[in-house]
């Protein structure tokens, strides 16, 4: 047997009266997606996509937060520096608040199946079906599912199975003769999630329900005592940094392998729906290495990903969708000329997705036709399946231009998918580099060089998200395209320092992590405290979707404590608790949840014409300001400025889709005076689009 590690002691010195641990500030804020499923005013299939986005957030917070902290808490005694609690003593916390929450789910979820009943959409159990929905059901069983079953008997032949992560499978408590035993039933993936039955309206039955009700003909000669649906959550903290492996074989074969990983970790959860008696559940426990507090009993389906494959199905029937939206063409784009030279006369600021991403598009299309670009550098993290952006950037590549192509093969769960366009755009002439092998690269910028009479000419894209066409219909996000002579030659620098494996650690303007943003960060917020030392207008107001760093939480602090008012807007985790008289008392934080994730990153410092802003791709996360490779864009065109403060203001006035955190790190509904109408941001922004832009349309 192998020693047994020994657990680090560290004590850390912090003082925690103004901070709070960061899971549990991320599941008040998954807390805040299923009140949206509880809003009445929202549509009712609306209302069903937030609860499976609850659901499927919920996973990934098991296997990511939950799944590093069971291995942190295997090997360390380490104090969180926002908390002071272990790894272990988080945990706790996580499955006391995880149990009532999952039941909160339920009874939601139970609520809108029931309403959407009235407007004929309805999720039959098998106790539901007729006569002539039986007969329906039991041909699709028998051509489509029973010839890929494979049902089990554990015992002393038939060991326990590994079960993968997040695959349902039947589990039954069997009885033959004296002896009692388990079987399982994996439910196959390649199989739909939901069998929709003929008639009126949309009534379907998930595939798990079907085969609940089949397995008496499945285990032939027991006797059925007890059945339930299972899932089992396993840790999917994969990160390559932890993992040894040849540096000079090919990073995209360590991936595929690191991925293939990811179903065979530890489990950190298990959930079922059905009956299991306390003799099952304990062996299950013991086989997957569970304590009963990370057992979570369901009334109602445990994966809900099948929500938004009914969208093609739903009847016509007002109340279940929103109104559909079309992003509008922005303002500052004339649709009926080239983007380009448009860029080259000012700045241009697409703000997604209330503006469309085809601006931008257009832009990558004309960099691969036009003769004077010689080269295309860009940063990939996301990108769609289906995605005009690579197209384009082939094409160049084919038509003899330079281009370069950072991908990253470590977004989370994106991995595969990069790994399918790293081969494309290398097939096409492409460039491609795979950034750090202990950073990843998250930035979001695109470098277009021209060769002019005039000399070279930089046009250069800084966005808050990525690249990608399906979310930017569905993200808020913004996207600066400028031809700004200093942010271009920044832009140069570091695409240089990316090809040679070197973080930058200088620029001209262009913030760059982990050498230059923090830092510069950190001045930005001294010089408003210095300002409000000697009595002159200073101001903070900053938009992003994460505060986790403990330098920026103390920093801001101090700010306050300086008398500098502050104002943030962050959408999910937020360690700093605001309003606590000495401490945080001139802090306002609130999140804003709606129909769209809201995810655009704005940072303002200052008053009037000393104003400095930025936007960028990081929050201010750990993460992000020391382990990644981040850019933040200075914004000096006073038109894009005025836009962005639009923005900030819309969300401020928010008193709808918002929620104000207390100074117990509570998300409270934001108080609206006597009189005040409702202000909603994003129905205030789609309003503008409207009212300012058309319908854009892709040229080609």
């Amino acid at each position: 047997m192998g020693k047994k590690k020994k657990k680090l002691h560290i004590k850390i010195d912090r003082d925690t009266s103004y901070t709070q641990n960061r899971e549990l500030s991320w599941l008040q804020f998954n807390r805040r997606v299923l009140e949206e499923a509880e809003d009445a005013a929202v549509p009712l299939f609306e209302r069903l996509k937030f609860v499976s986005i609850f659901t499927s957030n919920l996973d990934e917070f098991f296997m990511i937060r939950v799944g590093s902290l069971t291995d942190i808490a295997a090997i360390s005694d380490f104090p969180d520096n926002k908390c002071g609690w272990t790894a272990a003593e988080q945990l706790e916390h996580i499955f006391k608040v995880c149990g009532p929450l999952s039941k909160r789910r339920d009874k939601v979820l139970a609520q809108i199946e029931k309403d959407l009943d009235a407007l004929g959409v309805k999720r039959l159990t098998r106790k539901d079906l007729k006569a002539e929905d039986k007969r329906f059901v039991d041909k699709w069983y028998r051509n489509a599912a029973k010839p890929i079953l494979s049902p089990q008997v554990i015992d002393q032949h038939h060991p326990f199975p590994h079960i993968p992560n997040g695959r349902l499978h039947v589990l039954v408590r069997l009885r033959f003769e004296e002896r009692v035993l388990l079987g399982l039933l994996p439910v196959p993936p390649s199989l739909p999630p939901f069998l929709v039955l003929p008639g009126d309206g949309l009534r379907y039955i998930l595939t798990e329900d079907i085969l609940l009700g089949k397995v008496s003909s499945l285990f032939t000669g027991f006797h059925v005592q007890s059945k339930a649906v299972i899932k089992v959550t396993r840790n999917a903290d994969i990160s390559p940094d932890d993992e040894a492996f040849d540096i000079d074989a090919d990073f995209r074969q360590h991936m595929q392998k690191l991925l293939k990983k990811r179903n065979l970790l530890a489990p950190v959860r298990l959930e079922y729906q059905g009956k299991l008696p306390s003799p099952v559940l304990h062996q299950l426990c013991v086989r997957l290495g569970l304590d009963m507090d990370q057992v979570y009993a369901h009334d109602m389906p445990l994966n809900l990903g099948y929500v938004f494959a009914l969208e093609d199905n739903l009847p016509q029937a007002p109340g279940l969708e929103y109104d559909p939206w079309m992003p509008q063409n922005s303002p500052m784009v004339d649709s009926s000329k080239p983007i380009l030279p448009q860029v080259a006369e000012h700045d241009i600021l697409l703000h997604y997705p209330y503006e469309s991403m085809q601006p931008f598009l257009n832009m990558m299309r004309e960099a691969a036709r036009d003769p004077q670009v010689v080269s295309v550098k860009i940063t990939i993290y996301r990108v769609a399946r289906k995605s005009k952006l690579i197209a384009y950037l082939c094409e160049a590549a084919e038509n003899g231009k330079d281009v370069t192509v950072l991908v990253e093969l470590r977004a989370r769960f994106d991995e595969q998918n990069n790994i399918d366009w790293a081969e494309r755009l290398e097939e096409s002439g492409c460039k491609v580099i795979y950034g750090f092998e202990d950073l990843k690269v998250h930035s979001k910028l695109c470098l277009i060089t021209k060769a002019t009479d005039a000399g070279v000419q930089y046009i250069t894209q800084i966005g808050t998200g990525n690249y990608n066409e399906k979310t930017a219909a569905l993200y808020t996000d913004l996207s600066l395209l400028t031809a700004d002579t200093e942010i271009g030659e920044d832009a140069a620098e570091f695409f240089h320092d990316m090809a040679l494996g070197v973080a930058p650690m200088d620029s001209k303007c262009l913030l760059i992590s982990p050498n230059i943003f923090k830092p510069a960060v950190l001045r930005l917020i001294d010089g408003e405290i210095a300002k409000a030392q000697q009595g002159l207008p200073c101001r903070i107001v900053m938009k992003f979707n994460s505060l986790t760093d403990r330098d920026f939480i103390d920093r801001l602090s101090a700010a306050s404590c300086a008398g500098v008012p502050i104002e943030l807007v962050i959408r999910g985790i937020c360690c700093l608790m605001p309003g606590i008289k000495g401490k945080t008392e001139n802090i306002r934080i609130r999140s804003i949840v709606g129909r769209f994730l809201e995810h655009s990153r704005i940072l303002c410092f200052g008053v009037g014409e000393e104003e400095q802003v930025y936007i960028g791709s990081a929050d201010l996360m750990t993460r992000n300001t020391e382990k990644r490779i981040e850019v933040a864009c200075p914004v000096r065109d006073k038109a894009v400025t005025q836009r962005i403060h639009e923005i900030l203001r819309l969300a401020l006035e928010d008193n709808t889709k918002s929620r104000v955190h207390d100074k117990h790190g509570e998300l409270e509904r934001p108080e609206r005076a006597e009189g005040e109408p409702p202000a909603d941001c994003q129905f205030a922004l789609m309003k503008l689009a409207l009212e300012r832009g058309g319908a854009d349309e892709e040229t080609d």
